[in-house]
């Protein structure tokens, strides 16, 4: 079976994993834009993609947005719980869902996948954990090299690249 569904954390993921506020209180971060024309070209093929993170952020709802991500749990302390509530909404089993997490509250959830993957500077019993250790760090497009890889692992490269 192929992979439908990518599970994304953000902090250490999407991002750097910092936080960072302006002197008026604002969250400010920063997302790589190729993670995003990855993840534009991965709902391009007909995938889906959530994002499950356990904190609330405006910034992070923005984003998700304006990558037309239709699945967007924040807030999550049981990952794996929503998870596998989507799962079931999807209909899809565990070999069709690949994750990315960088820490332990992303456990439950990597686990929960049928791949699952951690930037190269994600929390060293993750690193362990997973069946791919990207060589890109959280936030510089790590998000991208996992959908790279998988595109590339099931043979729908060309019509990845074929969409621009």
């Amino acid at each position: 079976m192929s992979i439908e569904l990518l599970v994304l954390d953000v902090d250490g993921t999407m991002t750097d994993g910092k936080i960072t506020y302006s002197a008026s209180g604002d969250e400010v971060k920063s997302f790589n834009v190729k993670d995003g024309l990855g993840i534009d070209g991965w709902i391009g093929l007909g995938k889906e993609v959530a994002i499950i993170t356990g904190r609330r952020s405006e910034v992070i709802a923005r984003r998700a947005k304006e990558l037309r991500i239709k699945y967007f749990f924040e807030g999550v302390k049981n990952k794996n719980e929503v998870l596998a509530s989507l799962m079931a909404d999807l209909s899809l089993v565990q070999s069709q869902v690949a994750a990315i997490g960088d820490d332990f509250n992303d456990l439950s959830m990597i686990k929960a996948a049928g791949l699952s993957f951690a930037p190269a500077d994600a929390n060293e019993y993750i690193l362990e954990t997973v069946d791919v250790k990207l060589n890109t760090n959280g936030g510089d497009g790590a998000v991208r090299e996992m959908i790279e890889h998988i595109v590339k692992e099931e043979g729908l490269w060309e019509k990845f690249v074929a969409q621009w």
